[in-house]
């Protein structure tokens, strides 16, 4: 089933829904830039604390729902906020990393070697082309946008926490914000453990606010978080 952002039926004229687009705390690749995507990487020590950071610093916000990629990092951050809460997690495939196809676990020195044409397509224009048996950014916006979708039809108001990864939530902020989808690594940053709150009023979206860590530690912070 398809959603359209823009119908009256999905988003009234006077209700507000705030979308906390967070993404999952550090893994051993959010160090090391090598592709993950559909490897189901768990959080490091650090990525545990982002995860109780940012509940313990949110716990007091009101969440109508939360909502959780399937792979273990993004339901290892979702975790201490839904118990602070007493709520439970929505997991949808619609909201997995990119599939970084057989680029899978592989550096970006190797893989711009081993596969030279289709980086090369890749990094020109990730919008129609994907990595080798991968996913296009397309691709990603047509079951990240349904799962938005499907949100908005059900929480007509409040808040609800979208807990995501990198790529993904790039592009649903581009498909939000009407940014063109082959920029998505130019356009917009979101580090590891970082939240984004796009408001969904009367006007359409609004972003209110984007790749921010302070609800961490300093020590966090520092950390590179690619």
């Amino acid at each position: 089933m398809s959603w359209d952002i823009n119908d009256e039926k999905v988003i009234p004229k006077d209700s507000t829904l705030n979308l906390y687009l967070l993404r999952h705390g550090e893994t051993a690749y959010s160090q090391t830039g090598g592709f993950c995507g559909f490897t189901d990487a768990e959080l490091t020590a650090e990525g545990k604390l982002m995860a109780q950071q940012y509940a313990d610093a949110y716990k007091d916000v009101v969440f109508e729902g939360i909502y959780c990629s399937s792979l273990k990092r993004s339901i290892e951050t979702a975790r201490p906020l839904a118990s602070a809460q007493g709520k439970e997690i929505d997991h949808r495939d619609g909201l997995k990393e990119i599939n970084y196809g057989k680029w899978e676990g592989l550096t970006h020195d190797f893989v711009r070697e081993q596969f030279a044409d289709d980086y090369d397509k890749w990094i020109a224009e990730p919008g129609w082309n994907a990595p080798t048996g991968g996913e296009t950014a397309f691709q990603i916006a047509g079951r990240a946008m349904n799962v938005i979708g499907e949100i908005l039809f059900t929480h007509l108001s409040g808040n609800v926490l979208v807990v995501s990864h990198k790529a993904t939530i790039r592009i649903i902020i581009c498909c939000l914000l009407g940014i063109e989808l082959g920029r998505y690594r130019d356009r917009v940053s979101v580090l590891a453990g970082s939240l984004s709150i796009i408001k969904m009023g009367k006007h359409g979206p609004l972003l209110e606010l984007l790749n921010d860590r302070s609800y961490m530690s300093n020590e966090l912070r520092s950390r590179s978080g690619t």
